[in-house]
């Protein structure tokens, strides 16, 4: 059962910076914590006296007994309650059983005690609740689910007037960016030395506009999180804290003074008002975690650690370096960034998967496009850029799985790949299980759904794994083979997943999920009748609105027969102008007809929608309107006709366009029949993929690109040439030993031009050059390659290297490259 619970605004960014702004401030990085080696104080009291006094000792005791925990206080003769105590177990564990809610562990004073900041031993007190979280579960050996959910209605409140950012970042300019800016840059900034977020101080007054929105509250400024920040908790002040506070107080209020309020439209009809925080706490449940080992979900959200709160130690906690940003809702997001745990911390993954031969990689993670190759490293074990234990990767549209054992080799190869034609790796958020067991070998599911991709390599023993290695996400140790996107949760299995619990695992979702209750009683006059939506932060920028019913607490209240059409999310006082996509509902409410969902209410619709963050997750209010709900319709204002702009004429547009890198790569695989992955192309495209076009356009074509362009198309050439099974293939009629030194005879020109031309251009395609246009141009060609005389006579490297050119010269010209 899951109850309404208490949100704490965890407030523990002061921990992330000593200082930080002008001036000769210097910049403090968040220490790594120090590893959990303290040992447990030798116990000699009793005995356990049951089981479950046992188990508590193992899960719960033996982990939170350590001086840097709770072994310090909570022991005999000192402060009470002596839950800690080393002198009787047993007493230990009734004191303990007395600060535990068995029907929902999470709100345990055991717990919620380390959740309002006591002695959090960690720099994130949701690090600490997490694990102290886990450790009461693996005791009570139970897994919170959501069979049955309690929900808890809000305050009944109007829509209210309130003040909206404008679009236009011109007030904030005036009033508060110069504050900022010389206070702030020397870290808030993406272009300082350390960039620390939020940007609040940078010189792109559009980059600081958005980092400072959710920082802000226009309708009292005094509780803006920039005041509180400088004023209450003392972070960087350039003068005196509280007369800095006033400072920022007064440019806060200035920028607020010229913002109008917004007022609802009376001719709406309305549902009452509610924030996500004060929904029903509905995610965390329904989850399979029974053998995990290590677990990242990057609630912290500040800081330089990601946090392993899978309570099996070592924590192996990461470190997070490069290009990187936390994400709202949970997760980091990386751009040539990578968050990396020590090889010591790092061993429990080889001592513990080696222990049971087998293990499941688990995570959520939105890859921000479907060009990265390499493969790109999203979670590695490994010592280098070709030693490691396993790996998840991304190549273009495929999902790539590594893993080292007696029948592959000590880079993980062959690597197993999701089918090209699948494009199972989409750039959005996804769920990703790689599954691995020497009966099944290696398994990919996405989205609680097998690949269908099976193995090709026989299962093996992981005798051969290194304990040495480094355990990483978001690239190679060596911050080689960047991967580019949002990792939301990564979690690793000592055993493997089976379907059903994978399906189990991607219907939980992830990150915090609330039930949002609008009151619609006095709409349709029915007692204690809500509209309820899941709602979540989707990101930064976004909250998801998902999945609508409607109910009523009152169980002698009928729904039925009642009308809705045409619901709206609105925010802040006004309708969102994006993302309605209930706009369209047209539904009659009925109970017969309809199968409630688990809380007892009657589904809407399936669907879910964006609305973009405001003010954030504690300021932004929402409620819904609707064109008809019940007996009562809205009134709309008619919206005022778009004034049409004056047609222009705009530059005429080339007909062709330019394969770009990705594009002109797999092309000349496909003609040359030369394998991409093969090592000197992979290397030479690898070192020119910069240099070759990265748009479409003709207008941006440089002669840079076109020599990058000769370059790979001679070295795919060269080993279409230098393989002796592909060249005989490729050209059936040619005599590789041919003396050139009498020149080419039509016989053999044709023997190079008809295969190059049947192969890479084709017949009778529109738009491609005149076959015998091409015969003569490569024909000239052959012959000033192959012109030699007395003080200049070919050799045996002659005919081969005349047929690489002709080829080279074909490969790389327009006939391939434009489109």
């Amino acid at each position: 059962m899951i109850h309404h619970r208490k949100i704490f605004l965890l407030l523990s960014a002061a921990s992330l910076i000593n200082a930080c702004g002008g001036g000769e401030t210097q910049v403090q990085e968040n220490p790594i914590p120090p590893p959990n080696n303290s040992p447990v104080q030798n116990y000699t009291g009793p005995a356990a006296a049951t089981e479950d006094t046992q188990d508590f000792k193992i899960n719960v005791w033996d982990n939170i007994a350590t001086a840097e925990k709770c072994g310090a206080c909570h022991i005999q003769n000192q402060q009470s309650p002596t839950f800690a105590r080393n002198d009787d177990i047993n007493e230990a564990y009734r004191i303990t059983n007395s600060l535990i809610d068995k029907a929902s562990p999470r709100d345990s004073l055991l717990i919620t005690k380390v959740a309002g900041g006591h002695n959090c031993w960690l720099s994130s007190v949701e690090a600490c609740t997490d694990l102290m979280s886990t450790w009461v579960a693996n005791w009570l050996d139970t897994e919170e689910t959501s069979t049955q959910i309690v929900l808890e209605p809000p305050a009944p409140r109007a829509v209210g007037a309130n003040k909206n950012f404008p679009e236009e970042p011109s007030l904030f300019a005036e009033n508060l960016h110069p504050l900022l800016q010389s206070n702030c840059s020397e870290c808030h900034s993406s272009t300082a030395a350390i960039p620390i977020s939020p940007y609040i101080g940078s010189a792109d007054i559009s980059e600081a506009y958005r980092a400072a929105i959710p920082k802000l509250n226009l309708d009292s400024p005094a509780n803006s999180r920039l005041v509180v920040r400088v004023a209450e908790e003392f972070h960087n002040c350039w003068t005196d804290c509280a007369q800095d506070g006033e400072s920022l107080i007064a440019a806060i209020q200035g920028m607020a003074n010229s913002i109008p309020d917004t007022e609802l439209d009376s001719g709406l009809v309305a549902s009452h008002v509610s924030s996500m925080l004060e929904g029903t706490l509905a995610s965390g449940g329904g989850r399979f975690e029974a053998n995990i080992i290590a677990k990242w979900e990057f609630k912290t959200g500040t800081g330089n650690t990601a946090f392993d709160t899978s309570g099996v130690s070592p924590a192996i906690n990461l470190t997070l370096s490069g290009g990187y940003d936390w994400v709202g809702g949970f997760g980091i997001q990386l751009t040539n960034g990578k968050a990396q745990g020590t090889t010591s911390s790092s061993k429990k993954l080889h001592d513990l998967i080696t222990a049971t031969g087998e293990y499941a990689i688990e995570a959520w993670i939105a890859p921000a496009n479907v060009t990265q190759e390499g493969p790109a490293r999203i979670v590695t074990y490994s010592g280098g850029d070709e030693r490691r234990n396993f790996m998840l990767g991304q190549t273009l549209y495929n999902y790539n799985a590594a893993l080292r054992h007696t029948n592959t080799d000590g880079n993980g190869e062959p690597f197993l790949s999701t089918d090209d034609a699948d494009q199972d790796l989409q750039a959005a958020l996804q769920h990703v299980v790689v599954n691995y067991s020497a009966a099944s070998g290696r398994q990919i599911f996405v989205n609680g759904e097998f690949s269908g991709d099976e193995d090709d390599v026989s299962g093996g023993l992981l005798n051969d794994w290194d304990d040495s290695f480094a355990f990483a996400l978001g690239s190679e140790v060596s911050g080689r083979y960047p991967f580019a996107g949002t990792i939301r949760m990564v979690a690793i299995h000592n055993r493997t997943l089976s379907a059903e619990q994978i399906e189990s695992n991607f219907d939980a979702g992830i990150g915090q999920k609330f039930y949002v209750m609008f009151g619609i009683s006095e709409i349709i006059n029915a007692e204690q009748s809500y509209i309820v939506f899941e709602v979540s932060q989707f990101d930064s920028f976004s909250y998801l609105f998902a999945e609508p019913s409607v109910i009523s607490l009152n169980e002698n209240t009928s729904l039925d027969g009642i009308p809705l059409m045409g619901m709206r999310i609105g925010i802040n006082g006004r309708e969102e102008k994006t993302g309605q996509v209930f706009a369209t509902l047209n539904k009659n409410i009925d109970t017969a007809s309809s199968t409630l969902n688990s809380f007892g209410a009657i589904p809407i619709s399936r669907q879910g929608t964006i609305i973009p963050v405001q003010k954030g997750p504690e300021l932004d209010e929402f409620f819904l309107s609707f064109d008809t709900l019940g007996d009562i319709q809205s009134t709309r204002a008619e919206p005022t006709p778009p004034v049409l702009a004056s047609p222009q004429d705009l530059p005429a547009q080339a007909e062709l366009g330019v394969r770009h890198f990705a594009e002109i790569n797999a092309s000349m695989a496909a003609l040359s029949q030369v394998d991409p992955q093969q090592e000197d192309v992979l290397a030479t495209y690898t070192q020119l993929k910069q240099q070759l076009p990265s748009v479409t356009g003709l207008s941006s074509f440089l002669a840079s690109n076109q020599m990058a362009i000769t370059q790979l198309a001679i070295k795919y050439c060269d080993a279409l040439v230098e393989d002796n099974l592909l060249r005989t293939a490729y050209f059936p009629n040619m005599n590789f030993a041919y003396d050139a030194n009498g020149g080419f005879n039509e016989t053999s020109k044709q023997a190079i031009i008809s295969p190059l031309l049947t192969n890479m251009i084709g017949g009778d395609v529109v738009g491609q050059p005149n076959s015998s246009e091409l015969t003569a141009e490569i024909s000239a060609l052959i012959d000033k390659l192959s012109a030699c005389s007395f003080t200049n006579s070919c050799d045996a490297n002659t005919t081969p290297t005349v047929v690489k050119a002709s080829c080279a010269a074909v490969l790389g010209s327009a006939a391939v490259t434009l489109q």
